[in-house]
């Protein structure tokens, strides 16, 4: 087929942005986020490993206030791409591909993401 003839996708002006469009760029970007965030996790056990002085830089930074925005960054993420990963599972298995559905699920995704973080930090700050 000439390059010439070949149909064209349409660009990106013509679809209008929708949740599902952001929750699609949302969870590769969490992907990204739990990188980082593990690598926040290994240099935290190789500061425990490495004995008490560098166990208590890493514990201060991690403590510091942009440390637990880190973190709880880290936590939303791991909440969010679990949650839209299961929501994905469905999507596999041929469930919930109505309009209604996938606008429906993308809310119950940000809500139990937003829930769980705020779930697991409120019982971390009560210990």
């Amino acid at each position: 087929m000439k390059a010439d003839t070949r149909p064209v996708s349409p660009h990106l002006q013509i679809y209008a942005f929708r949740l599902h469009m952001a929750m699609s760029i949302s969870h590769r970007i969490t992907g990204v986020a739990l990188i980082a965030g593990t690598a926040l996790l290994m240099y935290w056990l190789w500061a425990a490993a490495s004995g008490p002085d560098a166990y208590a830089h890493a514990t201060s930074l991690i403590g510091s206030p942009l440390g637990k925005l880190l973190l709880a960054g880290w936590s939303f993420a791991l909440f969010y791409h679990v949650c839209n990963g299961i929501r994905h599972l469905f999507w596999d298995a041929g469930k919930l591909f109505e309009i209604h559905e996938i606008r429906g699920s993308g809310i119950v995704v940000l809500i139990a993401s937003i829930a769980l973080t705020a779930l697991a930090w409120g019982v971390g700050m009560m210990h």
